[in-house]
Order: C-alpha cells, then sequence, then structure tokens
C-alpha cells in the first residue's frame, strides 16, 4: 500500500512538472520584426533628426495574458535618418554609425531584456529592465501597452550612459549650439 501511494504521489509531481513546462513554452510569442516598426527621434540645440531601426527578433512571455518578461535584439546596423535625402542622409547615417554614435561595426546589435512587467491598468505595464548598448548595460523603465497581438511603446534613453559621448554636454563644455542632447526617444510598435 505504501509503495502504491509514492508511485501515484510521483506520477502526480511529474505530471505536473510536465503540464508547467508545457505551458511555459506555449506563452512564448515571438514578435514578427517585418511586421513591427522603432522609430527614432535625437534632439539638438538647432532642431532634431529622426528615423528608423529595424528589430532583428524578440519575444515576449506572458503567464496566461500576463506579461512576465520578454527578450529583444536591434539590428544597429539598419540605423537610419528619414528626415533627410541624398548626401546629407548619407553623412548623418555615416556619423551615427561611426565610433562616435553607436560604433555598429564592433557592436553591431542592441538589447532589451524585460526583467519585470507590474500591471498598472488593463492592457497596461510598468516594464522594468536591462539595456545593452556598445556593450554596456543599464536599468531602464517605461511603460507598454498591450492590445491583442500588439504592444506599444515610447522610450526615453540617455546616451551619456552608454559612453556615447559626441556633442554631448555631459562630457564636454562651451559646445554652444553645436550641444545635441543627451536623450533621445524611441517609439515601438511590436506585433506578435
Amino acid at each position: 500500500m505504501k509503495n502504491k501511494v509514492v508511485k501515484i504521489a510521483l506520477t502526480l509531481v511529474v505530471a505536473f512538472s510536465t503540464l508547467a513546462f508545457t505551458s511555459a513554452i506555449a506563452d512564448k510569442k515571438e514578435i514578427k520584426a517585418d511586421k513591427s516598426k522603432i522609430t527614432w527621434k535625437g534632439y539638438k540645440v538647432t532642431g532634431s533628426h529622426e528615423g528608423t531601426i529595424a528589430l532583428k527578433s524578440g519575444f515576449f512571455n506572458f503567464d496566461g495574458d500576463k506579461l512576465v518578461g520578454g527578450e529583444f535584439e536591434v539590428d544597429m546596423t539598419s540605423l537610419t535618418s528619414t528626415d533627410l535625402s541624398g548626401k546629407y542622409q548619407a553623412n548623418l547615417n555615416g556619423h551615427l554609425k561611426s565610433d562616435d554614435f553607436f560604433g555598429v561595426e564592433n557592436f553591431p546589435t542592441a538589447k532589451l531584456v524585460i526583467k519585470k512587467a507590474k500591471a498598472n491598468g488593463k492592457n497596461s505595464y510598468k516594464v522594468t529592465g536591462d539595456l545593452t548598448i556598445k556593450g554596456k548595460t543599464n536599468p531602464i523603465a517605461f511603460d507598454l501597452s498591450v492590445y491583442g497581438s500588439k504592444a506599444t511603446a515610447s522610450l526615453k534613453v540617455d546616451r551619456a550612459k552608454y559612453d556615447i559621448r559626441y556633442g554631448s554636454g555631459s562630457f564636454f563644455d562651451n559646445l554652444g549650439d553645436k550641444t545635441i542632447y543627451d536623450e533621445f526617444d524611441l517609439v515601438v510598435d511590436l506585433q506578435f
């Protein structure tokens, strides 16, 4: 009788473990990179520039219908401005990809790992995670909205935290109207 109870208990433990593992895998939602969009906007004393950057890959983790995590990789080589054209666009794109800014030859990707997602409304989350740019990782927090199979977020990123120094008043004095502000905006529209 004692052996029978132990066998039943072991069977239940294995069954529940398998069920828990299976549901965790089923809750991983891959991002459709080709249907997703990331736009950026950077500011300077005399104006601003904006453009796009491509998502390379990513996924969200859900527990039922509740967001619990995720991970995203961005293709830094795709960084391009959309407010300029011709040689002006080519010059800005080249400069942004150079070591003065994002150094894409040595750092071709950037990464965001969601560590925590706390619901703060029906379809809204306060997300905290780690953002890696140019090999440097810093914590970041932002709001994320999830509706059906779409998610949107707006992030402010402080480039000084990633040692992106060019034209930064945080690193150089007396830049005057050549100053480029440290914070830039990212607007992310994801489909999964």
